[in-house]
Parts: C-alpha cells; structure tokens; sequence
C-alpha cells in the first residue's frame, strides 16, 4: 500500500509521515527530498523558489508524473508500505491511483497557524516573512499547467482529508480512523 500526503504548506504533512514512519513501519518517501537531491547535482541553492522551478522543470521535460514515478518505483523495490509526502501535482496523484492500492491523504490547517509551525523548522527555506509565506502558497494553490503545482486541486483529489488545528495527536487519531477504513476496504477487496 501506498499512501501519499498532499496539503498546505506547515499543516502537518511531515508529523502524518512521522506518525506513519514510527507507529505503522511505513518507508519514507518525500518528494522534497528528491528535488533536493536534483538541486545538489544541478549546484543550486536550497530555497523554495529552486524546489518549485525544478520540480516544474522535470514534470515538464519527462512528464508531469515523472517525480511521483520515480518515488513509486522506489517505493515497489522496497516490498514495504510506503508514504510519499509532499504531492502537489495532479498529474502525479493520477500516475499513483493508477498502480493501485494508492490513497492520497489531504492535511490543511489555520494559515497563522502553519507560518508558526514552519518557522520552527529552523531551516533557511523556512524562515521568511508571514508575506513571502502567502506569497507562495499563492503561488503553488492553482495552476491550468499539468507540469506545475496545483494543491487546490490535489486536496480536492484527497480520499481522506483532516484539519490541524489542535494537537498533533488529534491529527494522529484521525490518521488512525482513516488506516482502520482503508484496511477494512483492502481486506473485503475494494481498493
């Protein structure tokens, strides 16, 4: 199985991945890391202007599912349940849904709220204005190009959807929830 987490920036995509990580032995996989990796070879900095322009750039030369493959095949080697954080492209959700056994959560959270988290992160990409913050998000929320980021969209695509606004293990119980239903549909054979 595979799940793969979507959502707005600082709204809990990587504590969903954690929980799944920890608690359920899921392997890792982030969509982040990948671009990093590519801005490593290509000598770029690591900011969030060179992760969307990569990403943009790679969908556009080898496919708008051309990261989410990726992912997934290192996902299959793996034989393991895995999680792919940080979808933001429908082309990509559609690719997984194809392989089957694929569900997408969706993670949203208080715009105030997500800026506070991420500015905890203490990482550089991370530590920008409230503006630059919305700024971007803005950016990444809609977009007509199948090669760009589109996160409206791709929450609409979500099978199970949560809000964070409380504690994170309010987030884990839903989380919880949502395994429970999918198990019950993987083992009465409705994927």
């Amino acid at each position: 199985m595979i799940v793969g987490i979507t959502g707005t920036l600082g709204a809990g995509k990587g504590a969903i991945a954690e929980y799944l990580v920890k608690k359920k032995g899921f392997k890792h996989l982030s969509v982040r890391e990948f671009l990093n990796k590519e801005l490593v070879k290509r000598k770029l900095t690591l900011n969030r202007d060179n992760l969307v322009s990569v990403g943009n750039e790679l969908r556009k030369n080898f496919g708008p599912s051309y990261i989410a493959e990726s992912l997934y095949n290192t996902a299959n080697k793996s034989r393991k349940d895995c999680v792919i954080e940080s979808l933001r492209a429908p082309g990509e959700i559609t690719a997984l849904r194809m392989k089957g056994e694929f569900y997408l959560f969706a993670v949203d959270a208080n715009p105030k709220l997500r800026y506070r988290r991420t500015v905890l992160i203490k990482e550089d990409i991370y530590q920008i204005s409230f503006e630059e913050f919305t700024s971007n998000e803005k950016r990444e929320m809609d977009s007509r190009d199948p090669t760009k980021q589109n996160l409206r969209k791709c929450i609409k695509m979500a099978d199970y959807k949560f809000l964070n606004n409380g504690a994170v293990e309010e987030l884990y119980r839903e989380v919880e929830r949502a395994l429970e239903q999918i198990n019950i549909k993987l083992a009465s054979g409705k994927t």
